[in-house]
């Protein structure tokens, strides 16, 4: 059974990029939703577990959710603007079943973001 509010779902897709559960909730007060902190992170863990979103975390550790695309990819951020690219990532996905497959593993899977500075920073 999902426990993700539809409205928090609808407010990520205003945002059109990334964005904490504090930066949903903010915004949703700001709209006139009642709607508590804690309501948001579980509407956002449901939604991660869904594949509805995805989830990357900033360098300083705070967790950052999007709508998802169609299909696996890995990001590119920004560490200075925090604009955030998806990249295909062929040569990490050969990588990462290679290791695993080398330490005897199955069922991996992974995530990969990259940080750097973009070209208009």
């Amino acid at each position: 059974m999902s426990r993700s509010n539809p409205r928090v779902l609808s407010t990520l897709e205003r945002v059109g990029g990334f964005a904490s559960a504090q930066e949903v909730h903010k915004l949703m007060q700001r709209e006139g939703e009642r709607i508590g902190l804690t309501t948001v992170y579980r509407s956002l863990q449901s939604l991660l577990g869904e594949k509805i979103v995805d989830v990357l975390r900033r360098e300083d550790g705070e967790a950052i959710y999007r709508l998802c695309g169609d299909t696996h990819h890995h990001h590119l951020v920004c560490k200075n603007c925090g604009i955030t690219v998806e990249i295909e990532g062929g040569a990490i996905e050969k990588w990462a079943k290679s290791v695993a497959q080398e330490q005897g593993f199955r069922d991996v899977g992974h995530t990969a973001e990259l940080f750097g500075t973009c070209a208009d920073c």
